[in-house]
């Protein structure tokens, strides 16, 4: 009887011990916010970069939809 109680504790102790050792879906999520923030910065960077270009860009576009193109 304690042998049996015994082994089903290693059992449920082992049980835990896999589960605290899955950590795929925890690094995949860190992953994902890592490119998150890494795309984020990326978006940002370029706008800062082409900032004039963008400016001119929607100008000229709100000109000529003003009819003075």
């Amino acid at each position: 009887m304690i042998n049996e109680l015994a082994l089903r504790v290693l059992a449920a102790f082992h049980g835990l011990e896999a589960k605290a050792k899955d950590e795929d879906g925890q690094t995949l999520a860190e992953y994902g916010l890592i490119m998150a923030v890494i795309a984020v910065s990326v978006v940002v960077l370029a706008v800062v970069a082409f900032r004039g270009a963008i400016v001119t860009a929607f100008t000229s576009a709100t000109n000529c939809l003003d009819g003075s193109c």
